[in-house]
């Protein structure tokens, strides 16, 4: 799934650069969060940094081109809204953390466009959530929980964006476990067997050094998905090895 999605999306946005447009629907959020996943998790095994997909890139000058073309149609919703979106795809697929402030600038101006567009407010919460991480700013995940809390308002059965809610106060400085455990069971009450979810949980736990309780859900996303590669991980972390 993950490479038919990753040469699908390539190439939809070398062709809308060509066009004009990134293609917004060439990746859903579930697979963007999949590259991120699969990318922190190989970095979390082998210890080093991991590679860029090898997918076709594009120039910077034709990343700048679009930029600029964004700041001539600045009352272009569309256009904001699209290039943002295929842009920060483009940023995962290619783990550019360089282009987040591009993204988010974009986004933003979106949003002031359409402060009800449910993809943009979700993405802004992504965008500013992925800045905090990578460069340890609290004010910036801050500003992802704000986006989060308001496409919770839209749609509060999300499960996904609820989950990222929690991840929210897990990766602050300091964490707070306690929200973030908060929020992760609110999510299992949608659905007790969402999986990210149940990762999340168990992370959050065995930080807490609750190991007891981390095992009870170990044991649900044994059974959610026997093939999870963070299963083995989770199981050294609390076997102390």
């Amino acid at each position: 799934m993950r490479n038919r999605f990753i040469g699908i999306s390539v190439l939809g946005i070398l062709i809308s650069f060509v066009g004009g447009f990134f293609l917004s629907n060439s990746l859903n959020r579930g697979e963007i969060s999949s590259l991120k996943k699969e990318n922190s998790r190989l970095k979390e095994r082998s210890n080093v940094e991991t590679k860029p997909n090898s997918a076709p890139s594009l120039s910077k000058k034709e990343i700048e081109a679009k930029i600029s073309e964004a700041e001539r149609n600045k009352d272009n919703f569309s256009f904001q809204k699209n290039l943002g979106l295929g842009l920060y795809r483009y940023a995962v697929m290619k783990q550019d953390k360089g282009l987040l402030p591009e993204v988010s600038k974009l986004l933003e101006r979106a949003h002031a466009l359409n402060s009800d567009d449910y993809d943009v407010v979700v993405a802004l919460g992504d965008v500013y959530f992925d800045i905090g991480r990578s460069k340890k700013q609290n004010e910036a995940i801050k500003n992802a929980r704000r986006f989060y809390r308001k496409a919770l308002a839209i749609n509060n059965n999300d499960i996904n964006v609820r989950t990222e809610l929690g991840m929210t106060y897990f990766r602050a400085s300091p964490p707070e476990y306690e929200k973030a455990i908060a929020e992760f069971s609110e999510s299992l009450k949608i659905n007790e067997k969402h999986e990210k979810t149940l990762e999340s949980m168990i992370e959050v736990l065995i930080k807490r050094n609750s190991k007891e309780e981390a095992a009870k859900y170990l044991k649900t996303l044994k059974k959610v998905n026997p093939a999870n590669r963070s299963i083995k991980v989770f199981e050294r972390q609390l076997s102390g090895i």
